[in-house]
């Protein structure tokens, strides 16, 4: 009898250290940190395909967005879709493109260090909003946003300002980062309930950590590990 209380007590205490946990990481991934990985080369060469990043979902309780800084968000146009972009102007500035170069108030913005242009091309207005647009007035509660990757990213030239109640979080610090490459296993995405999302999202973090330092520990960017995000 006190052997089988004894085997109950253990079990009640394993049973109550997962629910704890459980517990826990719903509130961190809610309220404070959420990780995110970088799923397409918008943002580079700031932020590369590949990087795994943290993202505070707290701050902007305590903060507004200011240009600069690098929000994820729901993407306007697919709310089950989590962008992330660089802010250029907040609510009443008015954002001008002439020729690829940015203005912001009638001021030219330098571009940030790591960003670039991959298309020497340069588009009229009429033809695409890329490379020409404006001047338009950002409107209360909301941002105007772009990828450092000027050619190459879907971003508030196309789809328009960014509604702040979409803001998921700034990213912050990147934590892992490796090489892509097609046929590597992924990341799970997280879906669905909480006690069937995170054991997909563990095993298969582990499953890819351990498949690139055995398999592919070259592709593996260590000097990038551990980085502030600005």
């Amino acid at each position: 009898m006190a052997r089988a209380m004894r085997k109950k007590s253990k079990f009640r205490e394993y049973v109550e250290v997962i629910v704890i946990s459980v517990v826990l990481a719903l509130i961190v991934r809610t309220y404070i940190v959420q990780a995110f990985r970088i799923p397409s080369g918008s943002m580079e060469d700031t932020l590369l395909v590949g990087d795994f990043l943290l993202v505070s979902k707290f701050i902007y309780r305590f903060t507004d967005p200011k240009p600069g800084d690098i929000i994820v968000f729901k993407y306007p146009q697919d709310l089950k879709r989590d962008f992330i972009k660089r802010c250029v102007a907040i609510e009443g500035q008015t954002v001008q493109i002439i020729d690829k170069v940015l203005y912001i108030d009638g001021k030219s913005v330098a571009n940030p260090p790591q960003s670039k242009f991959v298309d020497p091309k340069t588009y009229a207005s009429d033809l695409s909003t890329r490379d020409n647009l404006g001047p338009v007035k950002v409107p209360p509660g909301h941002l105007f946003m772009m990828g450092d990757n000027r050619d190459n990213s879907r971003d508030s030239r196309y789809w328009g300002f960014l509604d702040k109640r979409l803001i998921k979080g700034k990213a912050f610090i990147l934590y892992w980062s490796w090489k892509r490459l097609p046929g590597d296993p992924e990341l799970s995405k997280w879906e669905g309930a909480i006690f069937r999302a995170l054991p997909r999202f563990v095993f298969s973090f582990f499953r890819v950590l351990v498949f690139d330092i055995v398999r592919s520990p070259w592709r593996i960017r260590w000097n990038r590990i551990g980085h502030l995000i600005h």
